[in-house]
This record gives structure tokens, C-alpha cells and sequence, in this order.
């Protein structure tokens, strides 16, 4: 029972840490979203193109936090230390199936060259 209480424990430790440093990351996104903003309009960074080069940079990192998003709100909530577990269960029975069918199978060989 310490052993799962611990993992628990761990598990509830490392998704707080997943989402601490996401919520880090959308306050960095507005931050740096507001100074590039700043620096294109009021500071004239970049004046010589033509293109609104904020808007750019801003929609890329809207879309890498975004995946951010997806990874600790969607992907690690289904995929975490059970579903591993489930997995890797599934994989050992597919393994030891095989196994006893290739047994089953040198048996039948041997008994027929008797």
C-alpha cells in the first residue's frame, strides 16, 4: 500500500509540475506578445519590411503553446502510469502467447520425428 501511495504522490507531484510551468509558459506568451507588439509599433523594429512580422511571431508561439496545452491537458491525462501499465500487461501476454505457441509447436515437431 506505501508503495502505491508514493506513486500516487509522485504522480500528483509531477502533473502539478506540468501545469506550473504551462501557466509559466502562457504568462511568457502574453508578455512576449506585448513587447513584440510594442517593439513593431512603437519602436519601429523592423520598419524596413512590409509584413507585419509581431503578427507572425505571435501566431507561432500562440501555436506552440498550444501544443503545450494539448500535451499536459489532454495527452498526459490519458496516457500516464496505468495506461502504461495496461500496455505493457497487453504486450508481456502477446509475447508469452506466442512463446507457448512456438513451444506447442517444436513440441509437435519432436513428437512427430519420434
Amino acid at each position: 500500500m506505501e508503495k502505491e501511495a508514493h506513486e500516487q504522490y509522485e504522480y500528483a507531484r509531477r502533473r502539478l509540475r506540468q501545469k506550473k510551468i504551462l501557466y509559466f509558459h502562457f504568462v511568457l506568451f502574453l508578455l512576449g506578445s506585448l513587447f513584440l507588439f510594442i517593439a513593431n509599433k512603437f519602436f519601429d523594429f523592423g520598419e524596413g519590411t512590409t509584413q507585419n512580422w509581431c503578427i507572425w511571431g505571435i501566431t507561432i508561439w500562440l501555436f506552440i503553446f498550444i501544443l503545450h496545452f494539448i500535451k499536459v491537458y489532454i495527452t498526459d491525462r490519458f496516457m500516464n502510469k496505468k495506461w502504461e501499465r495496461e500496455q505493457i500487461d497487453r504486450l508481456v501476454a502477446l509475447q508469452q502467447k506466442r512463446i507457448s505457441q512456438l513451444e506447442s509447436k517444436i513440441n509437435e515437431d519432436t513428437e512427430n520425428k519420434i
